[in-house]
This record gives C-alpha cells, structure tokens and sequence, in this order.
C-alpha cells in the first residue's frame, strides 16, 4: 500500500507540474496575442492551443486534486450516517468512480488511437493533436489510480493502510 501511495504522490505531482507548464504557456500565449492584436496581427492558431492546452491542464490536475481531497463533495446526508454505513458508502463510491475514469480512459485512448491512425490534423495550425488527446488519457488514468488507493484505504484497515 505504502508502494502505491508513493507512486500515486509522484505521478500526481508530476502531472500537475506538467499541467503548471502547460498553464503558463497559455498566459504568456493570451498575453502576447492580446499586445499583438493592438498592431492587428493576430496569433494564428491561439484558440486551437488555448483548447488543446486546456484539456490537457484540467487532465491532470484531476488526480491531484482527488489525491488531496480538493474536490467539493456535498455530505449532508453521508454524515448523519453510522460510520460503518459512511464506510461502505465511500467504498462502493471509490469503486464506481474508478471504474468509469478507468472506462473514460480507455475510451479516450481509443479516440486518440483513431486520430492517430486517421491522420488527423487541426483545423487552422494543422498539428497533429493526438498527443493531447492521449494526455486527457493518461490524466483520467491517474485519476483512476488516486480513487483506486482511497477505495483500498476505505476498504483495509487503518492498521493495514499505515503498513
């Protein structure tokens, strides 16, 4: 458990430093096209990166954030709950969620694989753009991974977790 929680912590941070890049690379993208569009010469394209980039930032700050437990959950009801009903809810939860991020993912490679061999390029760059379709993967997958080691801190034993 120990091993994966490592894992977990490293790929989530290096996804989300990943995600920092790609961040700053839209400001300074939305910057220097708001100086040049004074001059009337837009940046050809900045729409496409700014949509490509998005994906890939929001990806992969999805595993850190569940990682840390940054994402708002409403448990109005949960808490009225017994603890060992409140376990179990987060159990078949942390389940749910990390199968249908592992579904997503494997459907999101999918997509990418066709563009791949489709020879798919954009519409104004004319970039391939699979590369950021399987980051969105890779994201839902590591997003996968994050619900994976709380359903198996939810599911052991606090003893068993700490080993």
């Amino acid at each position: 458990m120990d091993l994966l929680m490592r894992i977990n912590k490293f790929l989530n941070k290096l996804l989300t430093l990943t995600g920092g890049v790609f961040l700053v690379g839209m400001i300074i993208l939305t910057c220097a096209n708001i100086f040049i569009r004074q001059f009337y010469i837009p940046i050809r394209g900045t729409f496409e990166l700014m949509g490509y980039a998005g994906a890939v930032v929001t990806a992969f700050a999805l595993g850190y954030t569940q990682f840390t437990n940054g994402h708002i959950s409403v448990d109005v009801l949960v808490n009225a709950y017994p603890k060992p009903l409140k376990r179990l809810i987060s159990i078949i939860n942390h389940a749910v969620c990390c199968i249908f991020f592992c579904i997503a993912s494997w459907h999101i490679l999918q997509k990418a694989l066709t563009l791949k061999n489709a020879g798919e390029l954009s519409e104004t760059l004319r970039i391939i753009y699979y590369p950021f379709t399987f980051a969105v993967a890779f994201g839902c997958l590591i997003l996968a991974l994050a619900l994976f080691t709380d359903f198996l801190k939810a599911l052991l034993p606090q003893t068993e977790v700490l080993k």
